[in-house]
């Protein structure tokens, strides 16, 4: 448990003030008492009251005030939150390079096969989103709980030219956004505390599939630091070989725009047979991206590697931890343990006038 105004704990001190209060009443009413010829005639005439009559509300309402000095400094608790209250968002390469065969059938068929397989996996509350970038990033599915959905559109990526991975990023960021109110969409400026990274993240998590390096748009390590003034993680899989191999994509994975141009060139069914390509990817900054939000890079060379991959990542995106703020708590135990001892002293009082 963690506390935002420690500083109000000085309230504490009404404890001790109380006890000196009382200390201090009870020693002016011995000095104004009258002089009786027999004390044993002055207990006599009294009610008797046990002493633990007496203590127990002194002490009730010194717990209260003390529960009420903690409620003050305005406690939180750190909760693990489960995946039915987060949100996992699947950034995917969908670039030119995605059709090289170095991972069989090609590498786009495999992310679709593996990512397919992710999404059957997870628990049916939840929710994934699916943000698909090439030269641009766009929002394919929002975070939905239909899996079947999620299936349909992965099983319809098409490639096209460049690779914007920051944009992937930014994108996953703004869906997150829509359904987490304490995640500020990328085009607002965060206040400087909430904006510093730190160790306290939200329940959702960016996943960024890619077999490339970012040729476009904004920086990935520009992106990843958003990300981490929001607490989010962003966990960054390298999928592929460096080893050249020839690109060949089916007509229905073929964009307007991709680099073996347009869609309606192989209507007649037939696929696309490229020449062979050197294939890099940029651990150094899917590294960096992952290290700066909190998260983890993976690199994936083949189909059974990546979908490795994805099947680990619940163990450490599922289950996050969170802060919550419980003053409400303490301030009614502080209001009822006030309440109740106020009560008791009232009551028993009474039943001693009577």
């Amino acid at each position: 448990m963690s506390l935002t105004w420690p500083w109000a704990l000085l309230a504490l001190l009404a404890f001790p003030l109380l006890l000196g209060y009382r200390w201090w009443l009870r020693r002016r009413r011995r000095r104004g008492a009258v002089r009786m010829s027999s004390v044993a005639l002055v207990r006599a005439a009294l009610p008797q009251r046990s002493a633990w009559r007496r203590r127990i509300p002194l002490w009730l309402l010194a717990a209260g005030l003390v529960v009420l000095a903690g409620g003050a400094a305005r406690p939180q608790a750190t909760v693990v939150v489960p995946s039915e209250s987060s949100a996992i968002l699947l950034a995917m390469d969908v670039s030119g390079s995605m059709c090289s065969t170095d991972v069989v059938p090609n590498r786009l068929t495999a992310a679709e096969n593996a990512a397919k397989d992710f999404v059957r996996a997870q628990k049916s509350g939840t929710r994934i989103g699916l943000v698909v970038f090439t030269g641009l990033a766009a929002l394919q599915v929002p975070p939905t709980t239909d899996k079947d959905a999620l299936i349909a559109a992965i099983g319809t990526l098409r490639t096209n030219r460049g690779t914007a991975i920051g944009l992937g990023i930014l994108a996953a960021l703004d869906a997150i956004s829509e359904i987490n109110p304490d995640v500020a969409p990328t085009g607002v400026e965060l206040p400087a505390g909430q904006a510093a990274p730190g160790t306290d993240f939200e329940p959702d998590t960016i996943v960024v599939l890619t077999d490339g390096a970012n040729t476009q748009g904004v920086d990935p390590v520009t992106a990843a630091g958003q990300a981490a003034a929001r607490h989010v993680r962003v966990y960054t899989i390298g999928f592929g070989t460096t080893v050249p191999a020839p690109f060949v994509c089916t007509p229905d994975q073929i964009g307007n725009d991709s680099p073996f141009g347009g869609g309606s060139r192989f209507g007649q069914g037939r696929g696309f047979g490229g020449g062979r390509r050197d294939q890099g990817i940029d651990e150094p900054t899917l590294t960096q991206v992952a290290t700066v939000t909190g998260g983890r890079y993976v690199q994936a060379k083949d189909a059974d590697e990546l979908a490795a991959a994805l099947r680990n990542l619940p163990s450490s995106i599922v289950l996050q931890h969170r802060h919550l703020e419980i003053t409400v708590w303490f301030a009614l135990a502080g209001g009822v343990l006030v309440l109740v001892a106020v009560g008791l002293a009232q009551w028993w009082n009474r039943s001693r006038r009577a």
